[in-house]
């Protein structure tokens, strides 16, 4: 940028070149001929396009210079947001990893918040989530059919047990709270994954194109209904409790390796990718409903066979049972199943 004393000593030069240059054609072309009217058109003529090319190198200069301004401002506006979301991010991160569950809590929350507010940053919001659930966790013990059954022998009412879960003195309530914590982040995370009845125009909370990573994960009770998602991995993860992902749409990858479903596993009306969708060496311990319009690789899947749990399997896999395991059979082809009768 130039200094005001540069402008106004640049300013005074141009009046004294121009006033020179007006004495100096006063005395050469002032005596009336003819031809001193004509070659003073033409230094008017040159004069007036001089003028006019210094007046458009002007404007161009003011273009450049307020373009620059612009970039920079635009610049400085996207440092300070970035600097924003690290900082916001950073915070959230730390409360994430607090020993005390209310300031976790905050920390998903505030996470989600920062998510909403700025997509480029939402799979790596993602990851962090799916990465705090991937921690090692036991879930509190649950009440067996014997509890939910039992009555006291004096009074004739349900004994406390029948209606609480179990907690061991050495669990204590810190168990039960890193639960909740673990559930709120699996909430949300689904929240942000269901893009609403018209595919034309998502929910304005839908995270498109999200991939999941909950390799070796404890989820329980997870609730993944009508969900849709890019990729997602499960591998090694165990499901406690009832857990469905009815009406999901997995777009691409769909790693279910080697999981274990200890209790519902619902798969009603569910898209995969069969390339790329694994069921092998998943294992099925509680009541399956893959109803009638899920098709599923489950080749190399196991489940039980005891008792009356109902078990329903997409139209083309059947179970059989394993040689020197009773109570388990191996899902296979229903072709196949019935070649080896």
């Amino acid at each position: 940028m130039l200094s005001t004393t540069t402008i106004a000593v640049w300013a005074v030069g141009l009046i004294i070149v121009a006033g020179l240059s007006v004495a100096v054609l006063w005395t050469q072309f002032s005596n009336g001929d003819q031809r001193d009217s004509v070659r003073l058109d033409t230094i008017r003529t040159a004069a007036s396009i001089v003028v006019g090319t210094g007046g458009a190198a002007a404007l161009l200069l003011t273009a450049r210079r307020q373009r620059s301004t612009e970039l920079d401002l635009k610049q400085n506006e996207h440092d300070a947001t970035e600097r924003r979301v690290t900082e916001l991010y950073g915070k959230a991160a730390d409360q994430l990893g607090s020993d005390k569950a209310p300031l976790r809590l905050a920390g998903l929350y505030a996470l989600e918040r920062l998510a909403q507010g700025n997509p480029a940053h939402r799979q790596t919001i993602v990851n962090l989530i799916c990465a705090y659930l991937r921690m090692p966790f036991v879930p509190p013990p649950t009440p067996s059919p014997a509890d939910l059954s039992s009555t006291d022998g004096r009074t004739g009412r349900r004994r406390l047990s029948a209606v609480r879960p179990r907690v061991r003195p050495a669990d204590g309530p810190a168990e039960l709270q890193e639960l909740e914590v673990r559930q709120t982040a699996q909430r949300l995370l689904v929240e942000h994954l269901r893009p609403g009845k018209d595919d034309r125009q998502p929910d304005p909370s839908y995270w498109e194109g999200m991939d999941l990573n909950l390799t070796g994960a404890t989820l329980v009770k997870l609730v993944m209904t009508h969900a849709r998602v890019r990729s997602a991995t499960f591998h090694g993860a165990t499901f406690h409790g009832p857990t469905t992902f009815r009406g999901t749409v997995f777009m691409r990858n769909a790693d279910f390796r080697a999981t274990r479903f200890v209790g519902l596993a619902d798969f009603r009306r569910v898209t995969f990718d069969e390339e790329s969708a694994t069921f092998k060496g998943a294992v099925f311990e509680g009541e399956v409903d893959f109803g009638t319009h899920t098709a599923a690789p489950l080749a190399g899947a196991t489940t039980r066979t005891t008792g009356e749990t109902r078990r329903k399997w997409p139209a083309e896999w059947a179970a059989r049972d394993i040689s020197g395991r009773p109570g388990w059979a191996r899902l296979v082809a229903r072709d196949q199943a019935a070649e080896s009768r």
